[in-house]
């Protein structure tokens, strides 16, 4: 179900694992655009989620990787692909990206916001919704959960619209 067309300037788009978000997310590009990629093939099951993710979008995608420097990544894709849009995917593994890479994914939260704002084209981001779990029980795990809480909200206050999918109903948040 695609609930908003034309694609705002700046979406957010939240839910769980195997939610249905970064599905909903596509669905909403119409076809295509700039897949702006933080995740990485650490591991053989990772290699297989990204296929995945690849396999479902098809043709009409150009795939930009970045692990770290999103904000970067948009400025490059505006210089190449100003009239595409933008889907990010996800939010939550830059943010862990970051954690383990020994930065602060909240301290950048806001001039990847500004990036994603300043964008020619629209921008979707996809991130995981963190708040409805239980408080994790290590310090590793809690700062996550803590970052990206708090990564989320900087920038659902910039989105024209926020999305919450559960099960792969789409529940609209927020409407400008």
């Amino acid at each position: 179900m695609n609930l908003a067309k034309p694609l705002p300037p700046l979406t957010l788009v939240l839910g769980g694992q195997r939610s249905g978000k970064s599905a909903y997310g596509e669905s909403l590009m119409n076809g295509g655009g700039v897949y702006l990629a933080t995740g990485h093939a650490s591991d053989a099951e990772m290699a297989e989620r990204i296929s995945a993710h690849q396999d479902r979008r098809g043709q009409g995608w150009v795939t930009v990787e970045e692990r770290l420097d999103i904000a970067h990544a948009l400025d490059r894709a505006k210089k190449l692909y100003a009239d595409k849009p933008v889907l990010i995917d996800s939010l939550g593994m830059w943010v862990s990206n970051m954690l383990h890479d020994g930065k602060a994914p909240v301290v950048e939260a806001e001039t990847v916001a500004n990036a994603m704002v300043r964008h020619p084209a629209p921008v979707l981001a996809v991130s995981e919704e963190v708040g409805l779990g239980v408080i994790p029980m290590n310090p590793v795990a809690r700062s996550f959960v803590d970052s990206l809480g708090i990564v989320n909200q900087i920038i659902a206050a910039k989105a024209d619209q926020v999305v919450h999918v559960v099960a792969g109903l789409p529940h609209i948040l927020k409407n400008n």
